[in-house]
């Protein structure tokens, strides 16, 4: 199936989220409550960031589709874009800046491994988050001038999403306890 076929039969569907994985299609699982609410504490904390720095970007969460190659797609917990505001009814997102994945135990290995390797061959990507809900930390990929991609992990603090010069603090992404 290629992605086009997938947007096509993924949109007919009455419920469910799914991904396209070597022209394949994975359903998603259900999430924990923890785990829908950290992806929108990301949504909110890249909007408030994007707006703070005055910077002409756009923050979607989940149901937006990343195309890695022709029979692969992947759905991101949130993403940031940059430029122009594509029109509403777009469903893939061609050029994303920042992706954000929310683990959970059915996807943790796959968003360590195989989405990390699929989202940096988009040449947009500078910036791949993975958010560790229950050790409370993010593992941030960042895409060099080089192409070199370098990965450190925020434990507290801020952290700096550069380009586009968005500043995120660790805190704003965790529901307090």
């Amino acid at each position: 199936m290629t992605v086009e076929q997938f947007i096509d039969w993924a949109m007919a569907q009455p419920r469910g989220r799914f991904e396209l994985y070597g022209g394949r299609v994975v359903q998603m699982s259900p999430e924990r409550t923890k785990h829908t609410e950290i992806k929108g504490n990301a949504y909110y904390a890249l909007r408030a960031a994007a707006q703070k720095a005055g910077e002409r970007c756009h923050i979607l969460t989940d149901g937006a589709t990343v195309k890695i190659d022709d029979h692969t797609a992947y759905e991101p917990d949130a993403l940031v874009y940059c430029g122009n505001r594509l029109p509403g009814d777009t469903v893939i997102i061609p050029e994303p800046v920042v992706v954000v994945e929310v683990t959970s135990p059915s996807s943790e290995a796959r968003d360590a491994g195989i989405k990390l390797a699929g989202y940096f061959k988009l040449p947009s990507l500078v910036h791949y988050l993975i958010v560790d809900p229950d050790d409370r930390l993010v593992v941030h990929h960042r895409r060099g001038e080089d192409g070199t991609i370098v990965t450190r992990v925020v434990e507290h603090g801020e952290f700096v999403l550069d380009p586009p010069g968005l500043t995120l603090r660790l805190a704003d992404l965790f529901p307090a306890d």
